[in-house]
Protein backbone atom coordinates (compact mmCIF):
# COMPACT_ATOMS: atom_id res chain seq x y z
CA UNK A 1 0.00 0.00 0.00
CA UNK A 2 1.78 3.40 -1.00
CA UNK A 3 0.44 5.79 1.16
CA UNK A 4 0.67 9.57 -0.15
CA UNK A 5 0.56 13.43 1.71
CA UNK A 6 0.62 16.56 0.15
CA UNK A 7 1.86 19.27 2.84
CA UNK A 8 0.67 23.14 2.01
CA UNK A 9 2.14 25.88 3.76
CA UNK A 10 -0.09 28.47 4.13
CA UNK A 11 -0.59 31.88 2.79
CA UNK A 12 0.45 35.02 3.67
CA UNK A 13 -0.38 36.71 6.87
CA UNK A 14 0.90 40.42 8.50
CA UNK A 15 2.93 38.67 11.20
CA UNK A 16 4.86 36.56 7.97
CA UNK A 17 4.97 39.67 6.50
CA UNK A 18 6.64 41.72 9.91
CA UNK A 19 8.89 38.45 10.44
CA UNK A 20 6.65 37.91 13.67
CA UNK A 21 6.32 34.91 15.67
CA UNK A 22 2.39 33.96 14.62
CA UNK A 23 -0.09 35.12 17.19
CA UNK A 24 -3.15 33.98 15.26
CA UNK A 25 -3.79 36.69 12.60
CA UNK A 26 -5.76 35.96 9.93
CA UNK A 27 -4.68 35.78 6.04
CA UNK A 28 -3.99 39.00 4.70
CA UNK A 29 -6.05 40.40 1.50
CA UNK A 30 -2.80 39.10 -0.94
CA UNK A 31 -2.92 35.63 0.73
CA UNK A 32 -6.37 35.49 1.09
CA UNK A 33 -6.23 36.47 -2.77
CA UNK A 34 -3.69 33.92 -3.85
CA UNK A 35 -5.42 30.86 -2.15
CA UNK A 36 -8.38 31.50 -3.97
CA UNK A 37 -6.82 31.65 -7.05
CA UNK A 38 -4.81 28.50 -6.10
CA UNK A 39 -8.56 27.11 -5.28
CA UNK A 40 -9.02 23.75 -7.82
CA UNK A 41 -5.49 23.10 -8.75
CA UNK A 42 -5.18 20.12 -6.34
CA UNK A 43 -5.89 16.89 -7.02
CA UNK A 44 -8.73 15.04 -5.39
CA UNK A 45 -7.97 13.80 -1.81
CA UNK A 46 -9.54 11.03 0.12
CA UNK A 47 -8.53 13.29 3.69
CA UNK A 48 -8.51 16.98 3.96
CA UNK A 49 -6.63 18.20 7.03
CA UNK A 50 -5.25 21.40 8.41
CA UNK A 51 -3.11 22.94 11.53
CA UNK A 52 -5.13 23.89 14.20
CA UNK A 53 -4.29 27.65 13.34
CA UNK A 54 -6.29 30.41 11.96
CA UNK A 55 -4.18 30.99 9.08
CA UNK A 56 -4.12 27.11 7.86
CA UNK A 57 -8.03 27.38 8.35
CA UNK A 58 -8.35 30.07 6.38
CA UNK A 59 -6.27 29.14 3.61
CA UNK A 60 -7.45 25.49 3.32
CA UNK A 61 -11.10 27.44 2.84
CA UNK A 62 -9.64 29.43 0.61
CA UNK A 63 -8.40 26.49 -1.85
CA UNK A 64 -12.03 25.01 -1.19
CA UNK A 65 -10.72 22.00 0.84
CA UNK A 66 -13.01 20.58 4.05
CA UNK A 67 -10.24 19.84 6.40
CA UNK A 68 -10.47 19.11 9.55
CA UNK A 69 -8.70 20.47 12.18
CA UNK A 70 -5.37 18.13 12.96
CA UNK A 71 -3.99 18.08 16.99
CA UNK A 72 -0.84 16.38 15.77
CA UNK A 73 0.07 19.13 12.87
CA UNK A 74 0.01 22.29 15.19
CA UNK A 75 2.05 25.43 14.95
CA UNK A 76 5.38 25.32 16.95
CA UNK A 77 5.01 26.70 20.21
CA UNK A 78 6.76 29.74 20.62
CA UNK A 79 6.20 30.47 24.11
CA UNK A 80 7.08 33.79 25.41
CA UNK A 81 8.22 34.99 22.16
CA UNK A 82 4.62 34.42 20.41
CA UNK A 83 3.64 37.67 18.60
CA UNK A 84 6.89 39.28 19.65
CA UNK A 85 8.84 39.88 16.08
CA UNK A 86 12.58 38.14 14.96
CA UNK A 87 14.23 41.38 15.21
CA UNK A 88 13.17 42.05 18.62
CA UNK A 89 13.65 38.55 20.10
CA UNK A 90 17.11 39.18 18.72
CA UNK A 91 17.97 42.45 20.11
CA UNK A 92 16.49 41.35 23.60
CA UNK A 93 17.67 37.48 23.67
CA UNK A 94 20.46 37.22 21.58
CA UNK A 95 21.92 34.31 23.37
CA UNK A 96 18.74 32.17 23.88
CA UNK A 97 17.90 32.84 20.14
CA UNK A 98 20.94 31.62 18.89
CA UNK A 99 20.77 28.91 21.20
CA UNK A 100 16.78 27.86 20.02
CA UNK A 101 18.12 28.02 16.11
CA UNK A 102 21.38 25.86 16.67
CA UNK A 103 20.90 23.80 19.65
CA UNK A 104 17.31 21.27 18.90
CA UNK A 105 16.50 20.49 22.32
CA UNK A 106 16.68 24.22 23.18
CA UNK A 107 13.60 26.02 24.41
CA UNK A 108 14.24 29.05 26.52
CA UNK A 109 11.42 30.44 25.07
CA UNK A 110 9.47 27.73 27.40
CA UNK A 111 7.27 26.31 24.41
CA UNK A 112 8.39 23.43 21.87
CA UNK A 113 11.76 22.35 20.92
CA UNK A 114 12.75 21.94 17.50
CA UNK A 115 13.39 17.82 18.39
CA UNK A 116 9.65 17.81 19.86
CA UNK A 117 7.76 19.69 17.36
CA UNK A 118 9.94 16.97 14.41
CA UNK A 119 8.91 14.03 16.68
CA UNK A 120 5.44 14.95 17.32
CA UNK A 121 5.02 15.19 13.42
CA UNK A 122 7.23 12.42 12.87
CA UNK A 123 4.17 10.59 15.03
CA UNK A 124 2.05 11.95 12.68
CA UNK A 125 3.31 10.00 9.86
CA UNK A 126 3.71 7.07 11.01
CA UNK A 127 -0.17 7.52 11.62
CA UNK A 128 -0.84 8.49 8.26
CA UNK A 129 1.19 5.99 6.29
CA UNK A 130 -1.26 3.65 7.55
CA UNK A 131 -3.92 5.72 5.63
CA UNK A 132 -4.15 4.08 1.72
CA UNK A 133 -4.94 7.25 -0.82
CA UNK A 134 -3.63 10.67 -0.50
CA UNK A 135 -4.16 13.12 2.71
CA UNK A 136 -4.17 16.99 1.88
CA UNK A 137 -2.97 18.59 4.45
CA UNK A 138 -2.63 22.70 4.80
CA UNK A 139 0.22 22.80 7.95
CA UNK A 140 2.25 25.14 9.68
CA UNK A 141 6.06 25.76 7.64
CA UNK A 142 7.63 24.46 10.73
CA UNK A 143 5.56 21.53 10.59
CA UNK A 144 6.18 20.88 6.76
CA UNK A 145 10.07 21.40 7.68
CA UNK A 146 9.55 19.04 10.61
CA UNK A 147 7.70 16.43 7.68
CA UNK A 148 10.92 16.62 5.36
CA UNK A 149 13.42 16.32 8.72
CA UNK A 150 11.60 13.29 9.69
CA UNK A 151 11.09 11.46 6.28
CA UNK A 152 14.54 11.97 5.10
CA UNK A 153 15.46 10.55 8.01
CA UNK A 154 17.80 13.91 8.44
CA UNK A 155 18.92 15.26 11.99
CA UNK A 156 17.30 18.00 13.41
CA UNK A 157 20.22 20.45 13.04
CA UNK A 158 18.96 21.17 9.40
CA UNK A 159 15.46 22.18 10.06
CA UNK A 160 16.47 25.35 9.92
CA UNK A 161 17.81 24.96 6.74
CA UNK A 162 14.27 24.63 4.59
CA UNK A 163 12.78 27.36 3.19
CA UNK A 164 9.17 26.92 3.30
CA UNK A 165 7.85 29.93 0.82
CA UNK A 166 4.06 30.84 1.84
CA UNK A 167 1.18 28.38 -0.96
CA UNK A 168 3.81 25.51 -1.55
CA UNK A 169 3.52 21.98 -1.88
CA UNK A 170 5.66 19.44 -0.72
CA UNK A 171 4.81 15.80 -1.84
CA UNK A 172 5.49 12.60 0.41
CA UNK A 173 4.96 9.30 -0.94
CA UNK A 174 6.12 5.42 0.58
CA UNK A 175 5.35 2.43 1.79
CA UNK A 176 6.07 0.83 5.01
CA UNK A 177 7.57 3.82 6.46
CA UNK A 178 9.94 5.07 3.71
CA UNK A 179 8.72 8.29 2.55
CA UNK A 180 10.10 9.69 -0.90
CA UNK A 181 9.85 13.19 -0.89
CA UNK A 182 8.98 15.96 -3.98
CA UNK A 183 10.26 19.35 -2.37
CA UNK A 184 8.04 22.64 -3.33
CA UNK A 185 5.93 23.76 -6.13
CA UNK A 186 3.96 26.90 -5.83
CA UNK A 187 0.09 26.31 -6.28
CA UNK A 188 -1.68 27.21 -8.88
CA UNK A 189 1.46 26.78 -11.09
CA UNK A 190 2.34 23.85 -13.44
CA UNK A 191 4.79 20.99 -12.28
CA UNK A 192 7.90 20.33 -13.85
Amino acid sequence: MTSRVTLISPAVTKALREARFDDGCSLDASGSRLARAAAGSLPAAERALCSPTVRCRETAAALGLDAVDAVLLAALDAGRWRGSTLAGVSAEEPEALARWLSDPDAAPHGGESVRAVCDRVGSWLDTVAQDEGLTVAVAEPEVVRAAVVRALGAPESVFWRTDVPPLTAVELSGRAGRWNVRLGHTLGRGRG
